[in-house]
């Protein structure tokens, strides 16, 4: 269980936050096989009794907008969205940049090499850490054609999807040799978009990492020093869900 005591709390660091997540509308980006962020008025407007209330009602799919895939997405037995523990959703975190690499391949797959020469410049990633891979797509949000690489839905939009993604090499050299906590993309996969096996998502979920998808704002985070907090909505027994994430980083 975390904890902040009174004390803990006035001495918390001068900084700021930065948010990382996509607000969810009818204009979110979702998997062109799901279903889409809905939202409808319960009751909007002055009551009876003279004073105004509003509530709305929503339906979605677990896997759109910026949001968790918990391991059992891709694994069998592996931890629901509801038993993630805390330690792998809060944490310091990295971001790798290869934003330069995407421009010239927009199926670019994030390979050792990279996550090697972030090291020689960065230092080694500390164990725990979350991990987040910058390919400067969320520029594209949500403009669906730019940011998937088609507005198609259904399974002729889900044959013409075109992002970068992570190499499942990567993903396993990173759970082995540097036992990170979890990892995110600012794409609307962790695999690339043509995939056809989601290797790297079974390398991660295989081994309890969740993963963050379509997350934003990562342009703003430096290479080293941000804390990570990634809060998704607790369904219980759910694959996933949407992911309410933010990065606090020290300084004035």
């Amino acid at each position: 269980m975390l904890a902040i005591s009174c004390d803990e709390a006035r001495d918390f660091p001068a900084g700021r936050w930065i948010d990382l997540s996509h607000d969810f509308s009818s204009e979110t980006v979702y998997w062109p096989t799901a279903t889409p962020f809905a939202m409808d008025t319960v009751f909007a407007g002055p009551t009876e009794k003279g004073y105004y209330y509003s509530a709305y009602s929503f339906c979605a799919a677990e896997h759109g907008g910026t949001h968790i895939d918990a391991p059992i997405h891709f694994a069998e037995g592996r931890q629901t969205v509801d038993q993630i523990p805390l330690s792998r959703l809060i944490g310091p975190a990295v971001k790798i940049d290869v934003s330069a690499k995407v421009n010239a391949d927009r199926d670019y797959r994030i390979a050792v090499d990279d996550i090697e020469a972030w090291e020689s410049q960065n230092g080694r990633i500390a164990e725990g850490s979350i991990v987040l891979l910058y390919t400067g797509f969320s520029k594209y949000w949500p403009d669906r054609a730019q940011y998937l690489g088609t507005e198609k839905r259904g399974p002729e939009g889900v044959a013409e999807l075109h992002f970068p993604g992570l190499g499942p090499e990567a993903a396993v050299w990173l759970a082995d040799n540097r036992k990170i906590a979890a990892i995110g993309i600012d794409t609307a996969s962790i695999d690339f978009g043509q995939s056809q096996t989601f290797d790297t998502h079974v390398a991660l979920m295989t081994r309890n990492i969740p993963a963050f998808e379509n997350v934003a704002n990562l342009s703003e985070l430096p290479a080293t020093g941000a804390h990570v907090v990634a809060l998704p909505m607790k369904i219980r027994g759910g694959s996933g869900g949407p992911l309410r994430i933010v990065a606090f980083v020290a300084g004035k």
